[in-house]
């Protein structure tokens, strides 16, 4: 996908240890210290958050249904969230919640279920290894980043490894099987739905750097009914979409309805600091749904060391 600030200014070892990729959910909710659930704060490492709310849910003895959090975090990393479990009229001995897994950093009562995207955003802490740009170009360009955006592309993880996920997808609309979530299919609805987004990004930035359209700057997320949007935004959607009818028409029919999503993407209180010649700390927020890579690789071409460059 093109960039919106120019080429990448260095490569960067990215993401070489957990302890390289912090992130922290921002829930902005004030618990009610009373009700059924028991909100637990959890930091985890290398460890996804579907497998820790399994184990929560063993571990509390209920069933995984009353488990629920806000959304999913990246495995390979350092990340605290929050969970909420249902405990009605039972107290639990946090103790009986100890794995070597995770920690639990703290606990409160609330009276509803966390549920996906009640969080407002995630705060990152990421070190970028191996990484040489000229530092007068780099500040330019993190100015650039902060006073313009990026493209808020959906990242490689939406994807799966070297992009499976989307090869799925193929599998399903051929087959007349990409039907919604009842059928497990919701991991390729995304994938189909994201990929679609990013090829709407990317003919806009192709277009006019991604600058407002009659007021628009926004993209289609597909799926069934229109969005009130101008004329020339629709035609530019259509003809973008034009040769992926099929893959239009499977979101259409799974159920999910047309959204938009923001082109650009807006970092909060960035800040970088070398730790070593060739080691750059940054510290940022995005709001929930946006990715972290989509920022990175506006400043550096990223590897890790078991991958290809991002």
């Amino acid at each position: 996908m093109p960039r919106l600030h120019g080429e990448p200014l260095s490569s960067a070892l990215f993401r070489s240890c957990p302890e390289d990729f912090q992130v922290d959910e921002i829930l902005d909710l004030e618990p009610s210290d009373h009700g059924e659930h028991l909100l637990l704060h959890i930091r985890k490492r290398d460890q996804n958050s579907q497998w820790v709310a399994g184990l929560l849910a063993e571990l509390a003895g209920i069933k995984r249904r009353d488990i629920g959090f806000c959304g999913l975090k990246d495995r390979y990393a350092v990340t605290s969230q929050w969970f909420s479990l249902h405990l009605p009229g039972r107290e639990l001995d946090l103790k009986q919640l100890q794995h070597n897994d995770f920690e639990v950093l703290s606990a409160r009562r609330h009276h509803k279920k966390l549920r996906r995207g009640m969080h407002s955003g995630n705060r990152f802490n990421i070190v970028l290894r191996q990484f040489t740009p000229d530092k007068y170009l780099l500040e330019q360009r993190l100015q650039l980043i902060e006073q313009h955006g990026v493209p808020n592309y959906f990242a490689e993880q939406r994807f799966g490894h070297d992009g499976g996920n989307l090869h799925r997808v193929v599998e399903l609309i051929e087959s007349d099987r990409l039907k919604g979530n009842k059928q497990g299919t919701g991991i390729y609805l995304s994938a189909a739905r994201s990929w679609l987004f990013n090829l709407l990004v990317s003919k806009r930035l192709e277009m006019n750097g991604l600058a407002p359209i009659d007021g628009d700057q926004s993209a289609a997320l597909w799926g069934r009914g229109r969005s009130n949007i101008n004329a020339e935004v629709g035609s530019i959607e259509s003809e973008v979409l034009g040769d992926w009818q099929s893959w239009c028409y499977a979101l259409e029919h799974a159920g999910l309805k047309q959204e938009r999503r923001a082109l650009l993407l807006y970092p909060q209180d960035l800040t970088s600091c070398w730790l070593e010649s060739d080691r750059l700390e940054l510290n940022f927020a995005l709001p929930a749904g946006a990715y972290a890579t989509a920022l990175l690789r506006e400043m550096a071409e990223l590897f890790r060391p078991e991958f290809k460059a991002l």
